[in-house]
């Protein structure tokens, strides 16, 4: 059994909000995640309690936007911080912007593209169209959406369930992704109007009063903030 407290979905969504940021496994320094919150055994058990169902609500309900955002690791970043946050991984610039500046592989811009055209595609039908669909061609479209994730332009939206014929499930579920900007305005939060110098400052002092020490220094080196 774990030592773990055994929480609410809605006791998790309020933890999030209070800490900010909050990565699915064990990530930051003297700082908690998503795994060490809650009990081992509640995982994947298919229960009001289990954490991965978890994972694809909180975005879901504007709780956090999730994805490979920080180290190129899952995390959940609070529906507040988001627009800061975004910022300053895109270092100021839209996805078209990053590519023209040659910021942004021409394999992630065709992928974002993509996914800004049709919000909410998974993961199967995403690398249909890309044209990766091959298995050769899977480490082409990890390494194109990771990038994107982890230059604030994508974020994971959810999981579609593969279905047979008959309606019934068939197969592992799929991740689907939207641009952040879509999963920011489709959740009601504004996007941040300031330049990049002043969302760094505002992030770097919101980061100030909620991390300890450690877990302070490695967000400033992996964020530069």
């Amino acid at each position: 059994m774990s030592n773990s407290s055994k929480l609410t979905y809605a006791q998790m969504a309020e933890r999030i909000g209070e800490l900010g940021l909050l990565p699915m496994a064990n990530l930051i320094p003297d700082y908690p995640s998503l795994d060490s919150l809650t009990p081992k055994e509640d995982w994947h058990s298919d229960t009001e309690y289990d954490p991965w169902a978890w994972r694809v609500r909180f975005p879901g309900d504007g709780t956090a936007a999730y994805g490979k955002l920080l180290k190129k690791k899952n995390i959940f970043i609070a529906a507040r911080l988001t627009p800061l946050v975004s910022i300053v991984l895109r270092n100021g610039k839209s996805a078209g912007q990053a590519y023209r500046d040659g910021n942004l592989s021409r394999d992630a811009h065709q992928v974002y593209t993509i996914i800004a055209e049709q919000q909410g595609i998974d993961t199967r039908e995403l690398r249909a169209e890309a044209g990766m669909k091959a298995t050769e061609a899977k480490k082409v479209y990890e390494a194109a959406i990771t990038e994107l994730q982890a230059t604030g332009h994508v974020v994971i939206s959810g999981v579609k369930i593969k279905r047979n014929a008959d309606g019934e499930q068939s197969g592992w579920s799929s991740t689907s992704f939207e641009t952040t900007d879509f999963w920011m305005e489709s959740q009601g939060i504004q996007p941040y109007s300031g330049s990049l110098a002043e969302a760094k400052s505002e992030l770097a002092e919101e980061l100030d009063g909620l991390l300890p020490a450690k877990a302070r220094a490695f967000i400033a080196k992996a964020w530069g903030v």
